[in-house]
């Protein structure tokens, strides 16, 4: 190993990696991936990371009753950018649809309870929800924690309960129209399969290359 390697080892060592930036979508990507959980179903708050920092900062009060019923994150060197748009303009027919800018969203279906965010964990995608808010592809990439005893045996979202799909469908239908503000344009105009779930997370991927450069590995 050359000096410069090893100085690069132990500067990881040293510091704790960013969260979107330092850490790879997984050896196994898409189909098993790394998931950074940033919420989960108990919060009361939404979390979000600080881009710049790598730490989770309060978003906002959850102002009423919706709470996301699964644990909700991104996955790692990933962002919805062209190829991701794309994609959404294809299959929906619909023209100046742009990426959102942010890194692949994702919801990872466990029956653990867990206290709170700020970890990861390996998940395997199931199918995902084509979410579009405003003109900007929004995509929410549908998981479970692999080997969970309750849904680990789940390979695509036709075989999730109809019931926790809807729930999931709502929760981003509302958590952000406030009583009294002008309707927001937020449509999950497909439910997608596991097929289409691998594609729209390698093309997030291929847009994280375009965007930043090599991934760190």
């Amino acid at each position: 190993m050359s000096k410069e390697d090893s100085a690069f080892s132990l500067f990881k060592l040293m510091f704790q990696a960013h969260p979107w930036h330092g850490v790879t979508p997984g050896d196994k990507s898409p189909e098993t991936v790394n998931a950074y959980i940033e919420i989960v179903p108990t919060d009361a708050v939404k979390y979000e990371l600080d881009k710049q920092s790598g730490h989770l900062r309060v978003d906002r009060p959850q102002r009423f009753s919706s709470m996301c019923p699964s644990l909700y994150g991104f996955i790692p060197q990933t962002f919805c950018g062209d190829h991701v748009a794309d994609l959404c303009a294809e299959r929906t027919g619909m023209t100046g649809i742009k990426g959102d800018g942010d890194p692949m969203d994702i919801c990872v279906l466990t029956e653990k309870t867990f206290a709170q965010g700020n970890f990861f964990v390996h998940a395997n995608p199931i199918g995902g929800l084509r979410m579009i808010d405003g003109e900007q592809a929004d995509d929410k990439i549908i998981a479970v924690l692999e080997a969970d005893l309750a849904y680990g045996h789940v390979t695509d979202i036709n075989d999730c309960p109809k019931a926790l799909v809807d729930r999931l469908k709502h929760y981003f239908l509302s958590y952000k129209q406030l009583p009294g503000e002008a309707p927001r344009r937020v449509e999950i105009v497909d439910v997608y399969d596991r097929t289409e779930a691998l594609d729209v997370i390698t093309r997030s991927m291929s847009d994280y290359q375009k965007q930043f450069g090599e991934r760190i590995k």
